[in-house]
């Protein structure tokens, strides 16, 4: 298969009455997929859409969002999803970076839209696209005729480019990674092998259309013949309720989803009897593993990837040995891994250095970024960013981010490595560590702390909290500066956003608890 609109028009032939979307208990088939994105594509043509241009999409979950994105594919145009919760800055900052001269738009983010596309970007057109839109609906703008203009990929050609996916990175503002065709048809593939989807099998997706994990799901469910339930919104309080009435046999989750789920009541009416029979997830907490499966009666495994590469390692859901290990899988076919240190040189198994990995269709670059794109690979070999180990058995274990690292004193300290230790004590729902600008040892760790409900400051004291941390980890790794906070920011892809979290602090210590003195700081 060459491109994703192939693939549809394909399945509409073969099967135009099987159930592909499913939203708030509308359901579409594939031959009305197949119907409503032609006449949406020519809708675009006809308001002067050409292949090549990029599109944004600033659309909610709902049937709108997937039917857009295969419609401004079916164009040979480049998707550009936008991120609903971005303000001025973020969404001012895709707008001009991606060069994007179309937008479509729900209602509710048009006046937003109108204000910064009017700011130094090549922003000709918005669109509304609300539920219940026939089409999209022009509000402002035509498209300017004139000489052919650069295309950012080849459309429907095998390589064509179909989108320009921007990070939710953690620091900085994000980068536009340029994704093929043959990008999400081979991870669709690799998810499809991996799990063994087939007839009877409904998938659920619950993040947010506009990251990438609700599109792949998409490639798989249209090349596996199976519906794909949209929720909404990720709901902790709902979310079996929804798997239940839906019937859905598999779901892939990210991020904090599986503590969030964890930390609900146990209800055994909607969390078991249910036909999940498999769950992918990506940062399965190891200590809480074997809980996950017993609650709700299901397997899960971990997979890993990135928006950069797609899906590079995975644990067969056969091997029950991986359960609580923290090991993120073998290769998937196709893709070779191995952990190097900062040389380039291979390290032996059990030594931390980062995971790099080659083969399998990955992301063209970083639009508009040819010096990141240089640096993102090394003779071949992409780098991920990731502190990993390799086990006896060639499974991979993540246990920071290069990135991430704080070093203290000399010593490497993984802050992922600290948020786990302390996230393990009882009173703790979530942490997250940021090194400290220090002139004796270069910088200290500090840990923000997110109590549990129920839980308060003062109930559990900062010197608790470092005991118990004692008890897990190194001297050196214990945090000096401790901050309990009422709620984490978080990316997309439900991680603590510590760029937003560090904002307006122009001295960390302020208003912490410092372990070296045995008091709290004043604030600033």
């Amino acid at each position: 298969m060459k491109t994703i609109p192939e693939l549809l028009r394909e399945r509409a032939r073969a099967m135009p009455e099987r159930e592909l979307l499913r939203f708030e208990g509308v359901g579409l088939a594939v031959g009305e997929v197949e119907a409503r994105t032609e006449r949406w594509a020519r809708a675009l043509g006809a308001l002067g859409v050409c292949r090549g241009d990029r599109v944004v999409l600033m659309l909610p979950n709902g049937l709108e969002f997937p039917l857009a994105w295969l419609s401004v594919a079916k164009m040979g145009a480049v998707v550009v999803p936008v991120n609903t919760g971005f303000g001025e800055s973020d969404l001012g900052h895709v707008l001009r970076d991606s060069g994007a001269r179309v937008v479509l738009a729900d209602p509710a983010y048009l006046d937003l839209l109108s204000r910064v596309s009017s700011e130094g970007t090549a922003v000709e057109r918005i669109c509304r696209l609300g539920p219940g839109e026939e089409e999209p609906v022009p509000i402002s703008g035509q498209i300017q005729s004139g000489p052919a203009r650069p295309e950012v990929g080849a459309g429907e050609l095998p390589d064509g480019v179909v989108t320009i996916q921007y990070t939710s990175g953690t620091t900085g503002f994000p980068k536009g990674c340029i994704l093929t065709h043959g990008y999400w048809l081979e991870l669709a593939a690799a998810a499809r092998d991996i799990c063994g989807l087939g007839p009877g099998d409904v998938a659920l997706t619950a993040q947010p259309f506009y990251y990438m994990d609700p599109v792949w799901n998409l490639v798989l469910c249209m090349s596996t013949g199976v519906p794909l339930v949209i929720l909404p919104r990720f709901s902790a309080t709902t979310f079996w309720r929804s798997v239940k009435e839906n019937e859905v046999t598999f779901f892939y989750c990210i991020g904090a989803m599986p503590l969030f789920l964890l930390n609900q009541p146990e209800d055994p009416e909607v969390e078991r009897g249910h036909r999940v029979r498999r769950v992918l997830c990506s940062g399965i907490p190891p200590q809480h593993h074997a809980r996950l499966e017993a609650r709700y009666g299901c397997p899960w495994r971990e997979v890993y990837g990135s928006t950069e590469l797609g899906c590079v390692l995975s644990a067969p859901f056969p091997d029950v040995e991986s359960v609580g290990s923290g090991a993120m899988g073998a290769p998937v076919p196709g893709r070779e891994a191995k952990v190097v240190d900062e040389a380039g040189r291979t390290v032996p198994p059990g030594v931390a250095g980062e995971l790099v990995t080659r083969g399998g269709v990955t992301m063209l670059g970083y639009f508009g970024l040819p010096e990141e794109t240089a640096r993102w690979k090394r003779e071949g070999w992409a780098l991920t960013g990731d502190l990993v180990v390799e086990d006896d058995r060639g499974y991979f274990r993540i246990v920071g981010r290069l990135k991430d690292m704080i070093r203290r004193g000399g010593e490497n300290i993984a802050a992922a490595e600290v948020e786990a230790a302390l996230s393990d004590h009882p009173a703790v729902r979530a942490a997250a560590c940021v090194p400290v600008p220090d002139e004796e040892r270069g910088e200290e760790v500090k840990a923000y702390v997110q109590l549990r409900s129920g839980y308060s400051p003062s109930a559990l004291s900062p010197e608790e909290l470092l005991a118990f941390a004692r008890r897990k980890l190194a001297a050196y790794k214990i945090p000096r500066y401790i901050q309990f906070v009422e709620h984490f920011p978080l990316t997309p892809s439900q991680r603590v956003a510590k760029q937003q979290l560090l904002s307006g602090q122009p001295d960390l210590r302020a208003g912490s608890w410092d372990a070296s003195v045995g008091r709290w700081l004043p604030t600033a």
